[in-house]
């Protein structure tokens, strides 16, 4: 058994993003020719069509707009950590963007570091970072 977390899969269109997190920073991506923002990363607009992009750092706050307790069974890699939660954040800048991960203590980058009681949903939250195998993942701490 693995007690490794799985990891993304970086792709072109992806990459920009995961070098602002091994960097400390959530990037989304902004339409260069509308200023829409976007995520997850795509080629094009979605609302003008443009294939011309920034990126754009983000403060790295928001709210908990959803969540979710994972019990057994899950993939074989999270099973050292169930149950722990999956949660859905809403940016502080845009609304509509949306970013899964977990809640993590303010001293544990684990998933199921966080009392369940805690979870609730419009809790402020703030992004940090946990390095694995080189890759920084973005999860989130109570404000």
């Amino acid at each position: 058994m693995t007690t490794e977390r799985l990891l993304p899969a970086i792709d072109l269109h992806s990459a920009p993003f995961w070098e602002g997190t091994t960097h400390g920073e959530l990037r989304v991506q902004r339409c260069a020719a509308c200023g829409h923002l976007r995520f997850p990363p795509r080629p094009f607009c979605p609302v003008c069509t443009s294939d011309a992009v920034q990126w754009r750092a983000m403060a790295g706050t928001g709210s908990i707009w959803s969540f979710v307790v994972v019990h057994p069974p899950v993939l074989e890699a999270y099973l050292p950590f169930a149950p722990y939660n999956v949660i859905v954040v809403e940016l502080d800048e845009d609304p509509a963007i949306r970013m899964v991960g977990n809640l993590v203590s303010a001293s544990s980058t684990v998933p199921n570091s966080v009392d369940r009681a805690e979870l609730a949903v419009g809790r402020r939250v703030r992004v940090v970072f946990d390095t694995i195998e080189g890759v920084a993942l973005p999860l989130w701490t109570l404000v």
